[in-house]
């Protein structure tokens, strides 16, 4: 996560936003900025996916969570029960 914070805020500098101004953007405030900057773990998700729409990067999140190969229907059938027997 370290390293995710580093190229977020290099990314930040290279288009010439301050702290301030890219968290307005993000609509988070400054310190939950300063805290994605560092790396911490604890910020929600959906800020990060915000902050890479920014910067033109959610693209990355497909080599993440590729497309499926089966359609939702297909997976549902073929996926294992969860739970055990009945009985």
């Amino acid at each position: 996560m370290v390293a995710l914070g580093e190229r977020l805020r290099f990314r930040r500098i290279d288009r010439g936003d301050t702290q301030a101004k890219f968290a307005a953007r993000l609509g988070v405030s400054i310190p939950t900025y300063r805290r994605m900057e560092q790396g911490d773990p604890g910020v929600a998700i959906g800020h990060w996916v915000r902050a890479m729409r920014l910067l033109g990067a959610l693209e990355a999140f497909d080599a993440l969570l590729p497309v499926p190969l089966l359609s939702p229907a297909r997976a549902r059938r073929r996926a294992p029960r969860q739970g055990g027997d009945r009985t």
